[in-house]
């Protein structure tokens, strides 16, 4: 049986599956379901499964069910296949929550795992973290503190409300310690750890820079763009996509750009008539998601990363890749600090301006951070096992 089949076949096998042995100290479920929880929860399962006495669950919720958004993701990170595909394929941000409540929350009464870890700020992280409070287990939120301070963003809500309900408060930043701090969140549930998203980045660039993506798509000799765009501010608005495609094209006089188009992208370019202009524009090329380690060797190569994403913010000012940030705030600050990361208004304009800003300026220093050092996933994996075990000591 093929791998592709098998990671089909685990959806709502969990109920048939029996209860993890409580010869385990520790029963950890890990939850993820987007494109950007994958990278977060790898180094985490690597940290909880290296101790004898942590039984895990992996369970996936379906969010993005795309093979290309999925199981290629967990093919590159040679993830287990998770226990359960929840199957939830609902694009809507009501329905899908929905769908993903109904559907774990008998998985989690089945179970009853001692603590519930999710990552990130995706709908499958609010809706999981919701039934678990609502179940009364324990609840470790990964990546947690960070604030773009822009309601508008759906993102936004979910992380306010998941560290709202969170027992554990991981962080990956100084300023999102200051923020929960502001919030009121007690300090002694928040622990500054650093990014799961560097420990997988690191432990995987080697293998990454094997990777031939960059003559395969015809890039391998000189400069070029990676350009990823999905966020519903900038991709629902057909103004607004014109704006972006427009100012893609204008770079892409100067140097090539490489288009991985999401499939929430595709659909919009489509419905606006927006892909005809990229179609037609010389330098720009449209390619399908890539998987993890393609993606991450262009990105090490690339001369200029234009983005709407959080983490690849993350990756590029790991990496030392000048990063045009597609929006006019971030939740990751620490991005901006020593130049590589750069917020542009996502406007035609705009956008060849800064451009032009990069063209003459050197290529951005790596940046030096001590909690990026590839031990985030060990970290949280430690406080988590010796805080379960100070409070069975005490029962």
């Amino acid at each position: 049986m093929s791998r592709g089949r098998a990671f089909a076949d685990t959806i709502e096998r969990m109920p048939d599956t029996p209860s993890p042995s409580r010869d385990a100290a520790l029963h950890i479920m890990l939850c993820c379901g987007a494109r950007p929880n994958f990278m977060k929860i790898a180094s985490l399962l690597r940290a909880f499964r290296a101790s004898p006495r942590v039984q895990t669950r992996l369970v996936h919720t379906g969010q993005h069910f795309d093979d290309n958004m999925s199981r290629r993701f967990f093919d590159d990170l040679q993830l287990p296949l998770p226990d359960v595909n929840l199957g939830c394929t609902d694009p809507g941000h009501a329905g899908q929550t929905a769908d993903i409540m109904q559907r774990f929350e008998p998985i989690v009464e089945s179970v009853r795992p001692d603590w519930l870890v999710v990552v990130g700020d995706v709908t499958s992280t609010l809706a999981c973290a919701l039934v678990a409070a609502k179940l009364a287990v324990p609840i470790a939120h990964v990546e947690a503190g960070l604030r773009s301070f822009d309601r508008s963003m759906p993102e936004e809500i979910n992380r306010l409300l998941t560290d709202r309900l969170s027992d554990l408060l991981f962080v990956t930043e100084p300023a999102g310690m200051k923020n929960l701090a502001h919030e009121g969140i007690p300090a002694d549930r928040c622990h500054l750890v650093g990014d799961t998203m560097a420990d997988t980045l690191l432990a995987n660039l080697p293998r990454a820079r094997l990777s031939d993506v960059c003559r395969r798509l015809g890039v391998a000799d000189g400069p070029y763009v990676v350009a990823t765009i999905h966020r519903p501010a900038n991709v629902d608005n057909a103004e607004s996509l014109a704006q972006i495609a427009r100012g893609i094209g204008r770079v892409a006089r100067t140097w090539p750009v490489l288009f991985p188009v999401h499939p929430r992208t595709r659909r919009r370019l489509e419905e606006f008539g927006v892909d005809r202009d990229l179609a037609t524009s010389p330098g720009v090329r449209c390619v399908e998601p890539l998987g993890y380690l393609d993606f991450l060797c262009l990105l090490s190569s690339a001369a200029l990363v234009m983005t709407d994403s959080g983490g690849i913010q993350e990756e590029t000012t790991i990496l030392g890749v000048p990063c045009l940030t597609l929006r006019e705030t971030t939740e990751r600050p620490y991005t901006l600090q020593d130049g590589s990361n750069r917020l542009v208004k996502p406007l035609e304009d705009a956008i060849a301006a800064a451009f032009e800003d990069v063209r003459r300026s050197p290529r951005a220093a790596r940046l030096s951070n001590p909690l990026a050092d590839g031990r985030a996933g060990e970290r949280i994996a430690r406080i988590i096992v010796e805080i379960s075990q100070a409070g069975l000591s005490k029962q």
